[in-house]
Protein backbone atom coordinates (compact mmCIF):
# COMPACT_ATOMS: atom_id res chain seq x y z
CA UNK A 1 0.00 0.00 0.00
CA UNK A 2 1.48 3.33 -1.02
CA UNK A 3 2.24 5.76 1.75
CA UNK A 4 0.80 9.24 1.80
CA UNK A 5 4.27 10.67 1.27
CA UNK A 6 4.51 8.94 -2.11
CA UNK A 7 1.47 10.62 -3.63
CA UNK A 8 2.39 12.42 -6.88
CA UNK A 9 2.56 16.19 -6.61
CA UNK A 10 2.88 18.65 -9.54
CA UNK A 11 6.51 19.67 -9.88
CA UNK A 12 7.87 16.44 -8.39
CA UNK A 13 10.93 15.35 -10.37
CA UNK A 14 9.57 11.80 -10.44
CA UNK A 15 6.23 12.82 -11.93
CA UNK A 16 5.62 12.32 -15.66
CA UNK A 17 4.86 15.52 -17.54
CA UNK A 18 3.82 16.84 -20.95
CA UNK A 19 6.40 18.33 -23.39
CA UNK A 20 6.29 21.72 -21.61
CA UNK A 21 6.89 20.17 -18.19
CA UNK A 22 3.33 20.28 -16.84
CA UNK A 23 2.94 17.18 -14.65
CA UNK A 24 0.24 14.57 -15.14
CA UNK A 25 -2.35 14.28 -12.39
CA UNK A 26 -2.38 10.93 -10.55
CA UNK A 27 -5.18 8.63 -11.68
CA UNK A 28 -6.79 7.16 -8.57
CA UNK A 29 -7.84 3.65 -9.56
CA UNK A 30 -7.65 2.17 -6.03
CA UNK A 31 -8.23 4.61 -3.20
CA UNK A 32 -6.34 2.24 -0.90
CA UNK A 33 -3.16 3.16 -2.79
CA UNK A 34 -3.48 6.67 -1.36
CA UNK A 35 -5.18 6.23 2.01
CA UNK A 36 -4.99 3.34 4.44
CA UNK A 37 -7.35 4.73 7.07
CA UNK A 38 -9.94 7.43 7.52
CA UNK A 39 -7.33 9.49 9.37
CA UNK A 40 -5.50 9.96 6.05
CA UNK A 41 -8.56 11.09 4.10
CA UNK A 42 -8.48 14.76 5.07
CA UNK A 43 -4.74 15.27 4.33
CA UNK A 44 -5.13 13.44 1.01
CA UNK A 45 -8.14 15.52 -0.03
CA UNK A 46 -6.27 18.69 0.94
CA UNK A 47 -3.26 17.56 -1.15
CA UNK A 48 -5.51 16.91 -4.17
CA UNK A 49 -7.21 20.29 -3.77
CA UNK A 50 -3.81 21.99 -3.69
CA UNK A 51 -2.93 20.21 -6.92
CA UNK A 52 -6.11 21.50 -8.55
CA UNK A 53 -5.25 25.03 -7.38
CA UNK A 54 -1.80 24.73 -9.00
CA UNK A 55 -3.30 23.53 -12.27
CA UNK A 56 -5.82 26.39 -12.21
CA UNK A 57 -3.00 28.89 -11.60
CA UNK A 58 -1.11 27.53 -14.63
CA UNK A 59 -4.34 27.66 -16.64
CA UNK A 60 -4.85 31.36 -15.81
CA UNK A 61 -1.26 32.19 -16.79
CA UNK A 62 -1.66 30.39 -20.11
CA UNK A 63 -4.92 32.19 -20.80
CA UNK A 64 -3.20 35.54 -20.26
CA UNK A 65 -0.35 34.45 -22.52
CA UNK A 66 -2.83 33.38 -25.19
CA UNK A 67 -4.54 36.77 -25.02
CA UNK A 68 -1.18 38.52 -25.48
CA UNK A 69 -0.26 36.33 -28.44
CA UNK A 70 -3.60 36.94 -30.14
CA UNK A 71 -3.10 40.67 -29.67
CA UNK A 72 0.51 40.82 -30.90
CA UNK A 73 0.55 38.30 -33.75
CA UNK A 74 -1.29 40.72 -36.11
CA UNK A 75 1.37 43.38 -35.37
CA UNK A 76 4.16 41.00 -36.35
CA UNK A 77 2.30 39.93 -39.50
CA UNK A 78 1.59 43.54 -40.48
CA UNK A 79 5.23 44.53 -40.06
CA UNK A 80 6.40 41.47 -42.00
CA UNK A 81 4.01 42.28 -44.86
CA UNK A 82 5.33 45.85 -44.96
CA UNK A 83 8.95 44.71 -45.08
CA UNK A 84 8.17 42.28 -47.90
CA UNK A 85 6.42 45.07 -49.81
CA UNK A 86 9.46 47.34 -49.43
CA UNK A 87 11.72 44.49 -50.50
CA UNK A 88 9.77 44.10 -53.75
CA UNK A 89 10.09 47.83 -54.46
CA UNK A 90 13.73 48.39 -53.50
CA UNK A 91 14.82 48.41 -57.16
CA UNK A 92 11.99 50.71 -58.31
CA UNK A 93 13.00 54.27 -59.31
CA UNK A 94 9.98 56.07 -57.86
CA UNK A 95 8.97 56.80 -54.29
CA UNK A 96 5.59 55.72 -52.98
CA UNK A 97 3.15 57.85 -51.03
CA UNK A 98 1.53 56.33 -47.97
CA UNK A 99 0.13 57.17 -44.57
CA UNK A 100 1.51 56.07 -41.24
CA UNK A 101 -0.04 55.98 -37.80
CA UNK A 102 1.08 58.58 -35.27
CA UNK A 103 -1.41 57.37 -32.68
CA UNK A 104 -4.74 55.54 -32.65
CA UNK A 105 -6.64 58.41 -34.29
CA UNK A 106 -3.95 60.42 -36.10
CA UNK A 107 -2.24 59.56 -39.40
CA UNK A 108 0.28 61.47 -41.50
CA UNK A 109 1.30 61.29 -45.15
CA UNK A 110 4.80 60.24 -46.11
CA UNK A 111 6.89 59.49 -49.18
CA UNK A 112 9.03 56.38 -49.04
CA UNK A 113 11.92 56.17 -51.50
CA UNK A 114 13.32 52.80 -52.55
CA UNK A 115 15.32 51.49 -49.60
CA UNK A 116 17.51 48.60 -48.58
CA UNK A 117 17.21 49.32 -44.88
CA UNK A 118 14.28 49.43 -42.46
CA UNK A 119 13.86 50.46 -38.84
CA UNK A 120 11.86 48.19 -36.58
CA UNK A 121 10.60 48.68 -33.04
CA UNK A 122 11.71 45.65 -31.09
CA UNK A 123 10.94 44.43 -27.61
CA UNK A 124 10.23 41.18 -25.81
CA UNK A 125 6.89 39.60 -24.96
CA UNK A 126 7.43 36.15 -23.49
CA UNK A 127 9.68 34.42 -26.01
CA UNK A 128 8.87 36.43 -29.13
CA UNK A 129 9.56 39.89 -30.50
CA UNK A 130 7.21 42.83 -30.43
CA UNK A 131 7.12 44.96 -33.55
CA UNK A 132 5.19 48.04 -32.50
CA UNK A 133 5.62 51.26 -30.56
CA UNK A 134 4.84 49.26 -27.40
CA UNK A 135 8.39 48.01 -27.78
CA UNK A 136 11.20 50.13 -26.39
CA UNK A 137 14.07 49.87 -28.91
CA UNK A 138 14.29 50.76 -32.60
CA UNK A 139 16.92 48.97 -34.64
CA UNK A 140 18.01 49.24 -38.27
CA UNK A 141 18.09 46.11 -40.41
CA UNK A 142 18.82 45.38 -44.05
CA UNK A 143 15.52 44.46 -45.68
CA UNK A 144 16.49 40.82 -46.19
CA UNK A 145 17.58 40.42 -42.55
CA UNK A 146 14.43 42.14 -41.33
CA UNK A 147 12.30 39.74 -43.34
CA UNK A 148 14.17 36.72 -41.97
CA UNK A 149 13.93 38.00 -38.39
CA UNK A 150 10.23 38.79 -38.55
CA UNK A 151 9.38 35.56 -40.33
CA UNK A 152 11.19 33.49 -37.69
CA UNK A 153 9.54 35.40 -34.84
CA UNK A 154 6.11 35.09 -36.40
CA UNK A 155 6.53 31.33 -36.76
CA UNK A 156 7.79 31.09 -33.17
CA UNK A 157 4.77 33.04 -31.92
CA UNK A 158 2.41 30.80 -33.91
CA UNK A 159 4.07 27.73 -32.42
CA UNK A 160 3.79 29.27 -28.97
CA UNK A 161 0.09 29.82 -29.60
CA UNK A 162 -0.32 26.19 -30.61
CA UNK A 163 1.55 25.04 -27.50
CA UNK A 164 -0.66 27.21 -25.30
CA UNK A 165 -3.81 25.71 -26.80
CA UNK A 166 -2.44 22.19 -26.31
CA UNK A 167 -1.40 22.93 -22.73
CA UNK A 168 -4.78 24.43 -21.88
CA UNK A 169 -6.51 21.27 -23.09
CA UNK A 170 -4.01 19.20 -21.10
CA UNK A 171 -4.62 21.23 -17.93
CA UNK A 172 -8.39 20.86 -18.23
CA UNK A 173 -7.94 17.08 -18.45
CA UNK A 174 -5.72 17.06 -15.35
CA UNK A 175 -8.19 19.18 -13.39
CA UNK A 176 -10.98 16.77 -14.32
CA UNK A 177 -8.80 13.81 -13.27
CA UNK A 178 -8.17 15.42 -9.89
CA UNK A 179 -11.86 16.20 -9.39
CA UNK A 180 -12.64 12.53 -10.04
CA UNK A 181 -9.89 11.53 -7.59
CA UNK A 182 -11.37 13.77 -4.90
CA UNK A 183 -14.83 12.29 -5.47
CA UNK A 184 -13.48 8.74 -5.18
CA UNK A 185 -11.61 9.43 -1.95
CA UNK A 186 -14.65 11.20 -0.51
CA UNK A 187 -16.96 8.32 -1.46
CA UNK A 188 -14.48 5.82 0.03
CA UNK A 189 -14.57 7.80 3.27
CA UNK A 190 -18.39 7.72 3.29
CA UNK A 191 -18.40 3.95 2.82
CA UNK A 192 -15.79 3.43 5.56
CA UNK A 193 -17.75 5.67 7.91
CA UNK A 194 -20.91 3.63 7.27
CA UNK A 195 -19.02 0.38 7.90
CA UNK A 196 -17.62 1.70 11.15
CA UNK A 197 -21.08 2.77 12.26
CA UNK A 198 -22.56 -0.65 11.43
CA UNK A 199 -19.73 -2.39 13.26
CA UNK A 200 -20.25 -0.18 16.29
CA UNK A 201 -23.98 -0.83 16.27
CA UNK A 202 -23.37 -4.56 15.96
CA UNK A 203 -20.90 -4.45 18.82
CA UNK A 204 -23.32 -2.59 21.10
CA UNK A 205 -26.34 -4.67 20.11
CA UNK A 206 -27.84 -6.50 23.19
CA UNK A 207 -27.33 -10.23 23.05
CA UNK A 208 -30.42 -12.47 23.47
CA UNK A 209 -30.59 -15.56 25.75
CA UNK A 210 -29.57 -18.86 24.26
CA UNK A 211 -32.48 -20.83 22.88
CA UNK A 212 -32.66 -24.40 24.12
CA UNK A 213 -34.85 -27.06 25.48
CA UNK A 214 -35.03 -27.26 29.32
CA UNK A 215 -33.44 -30.32 30.81
CA UNK A 216 -35.51 -32.76 32.80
Amino acid sequence: MASKGKNPVPGDANTDSNPRGIPYAPFVDKVEDYVSSRAEVEPTLRSFQEMIAKYQFMEQNLQRRMAGLKDKLPDIQKTLDTVRFLKLRKDEPDSIETTFELNETLYAKAEIPPTEEVYIWLGVFGDYVLTSRQANVMLAYPVDEAETLLDSKYKAAKQSMSNCEEDLDFLREQITTMEVAIARVYNWDVVQKRKEKEEEEEKNKPRGKDDGTPNG
